[in-house]
């Protein structure tokens, strides 16, 4: 197996302790919570007692202050046992970021402490039903009345949607703006004219709850606001290299595994006699994917050193965003493809980690955004 020099021993006694926790509180449950569509709200209690939830929480807060490594040894835990229900990764590394960088200190000291125990669950509310990767030309809108704004629009496909209990808002506070326009609100969902919608039903993902939510004149508090009004866009196109990084991390993690089971199951699956490991086709493919894992293994550990130091920039983690998640979906189509008719059956893993993998190359900037952010920074500059 491929040395991984940027981890240290602590990190894999860590990685240990996240191992045995989801073994035994998450993986017995979670057949039942795709059954439901969303996990127990116990699981999330239960991370945060072990700190498994926003391990960069700074100390002030109650947090451990620890660095990414520990974001990246829960998420790979978490898609290597295909538990992939569980929301923490966008929780810890996508949303809470906001607040630790952008709330008023009032808010902070009131949500950072929950969000770390998992008494606060997070969402961030980007999409909607007619822009999609479109950021620019959202229609929600927070007009300014007094001490508050009135929030008015609709989202949709917003992971955690029914769970959270504070929404990050993405909105217009001036309406005729693009993305000089657009300001984040941090939103109580309790908050009257709030409306979560229908949990959506996706054909991967399934225990994770993904909704709409709707806003029909939502009062929200002016402290509410995230940083500076008209500054949102520049605030998610700085977090958005580690949401990228932080799906490139499950996307390889992913691979890895369902690679694992698959050497497995050729060994001990036999077709004319003998077993299916034995063909040259068989171990042709494997060959090919486990060159091309180990390959996007060192660029994406590469991705993360950068981040350690600062380094990560939005050209870069895009393209492990876009190598990840293209590979990803060859790997499982090709591991089913080995498994034959057993790999379309659900109860075999290569079969939900393929209706799983389908969508990474879709949310935290589609596979054609993720292109078009890579060709442009080929001609910048270069005239």
């Amino acid at each position: 197996m491929l040395k991984r020099t940027v981890f240290e021993e602590e990190h894999q006694l860590f990685q240990q302790s996240v191992q045995k926790f989801l073994q035994t509180e998450a993986a017995p449950f979670h057949s039942d919570w795709e059954e439901n569509g969303i996990v127990s709200r116990d699981i999330w209690l239960k991370a945060g007692k072990l700190g498994f939830l926003v391990p960069s929480m700074p100390e002030k807060y109650g947090g451990f202050n620890a660095d990414f490594r520990y974001n990246t040894i829960i998420n790979e835990e978490i898609w290597r046992q295909g538990l992939t229900g569980l929301g923490f990764a966008l929780h810890s590394d996508v949303v809470v970021p906001y607040i630790i960088k952008h709330a008023t200190d009032e808010l902070k000291s009131k949500l950072l402490p929950l969000c770390l125990t998992g008494e606060v669950i997070t969402a961030i509310a980007m999409t909607e039903p007619d822009t999609g990767s479109d950021l620019q030309n959202i229609k929600t809108t927070a007009v300014r009345d007094k001490d508050k704004y009135i929030v008015n629009g609709s989202k949709t496909f917003i992971s955690n949607g029914q769970s959270a209990d504070w929404v990050i808002v993405v909105c217009k506070t001036a309406a005729h703006e693009d993305a000089k326009g657009i300001s984040l609100l941090l939103v109580d969902t309790r908050s009257d004219g709030f409306n979560k919608g229908r949990n959506l039903d996706k054909i991967g993902l399934k225990a994770q709850d993904t909704s709409e939510l709707f806003f029909q004149n939502v009062e929200v508090p002016i402290k509410n606001l995230l940083g500076n009004e008209g500054e949102g866009f520049r605030y998610l196109m700085q977090e958005l290299p580690q949401e990228r990084l932080s799906i490139s991390i499950g996307a390889v993690a992913s691979c890895e595994s369902v690679l694992e089971q698959t050497i497995e199951y050729v060994k001990n699956r036999k077709a004319f006699g003998s077993s299916i490991s034995t063909f040259q086709n068989t171990q042709f493919v494997l060959a090919e994917l486990d060159s091309k894992i180990t390959a996007i293994r060192v660029f994406v550990d590469h991705c993360l050193a950068l981040h350690l130091s600062g380094k990560l920039d939005s050209v870069t983690a895009s393209k492990a965003k876009l190598l990840s998640t293209e590979l990803q979906d060859k790997v499982v189509d090709e591991c089913l493809q080995l498994h034959g008719g057993y790999g379309y059956i659900r109860e075999y893993p290569v079969a939900k980690a393929y209706a799983d993998s389908r969508v990474q190359r879709i949310y935290g900037g589609t596979s054609e955004i993720m292109k078009l952010i890579i060709a442009r920074s080929l001609f910048e500059n270069k005239a």
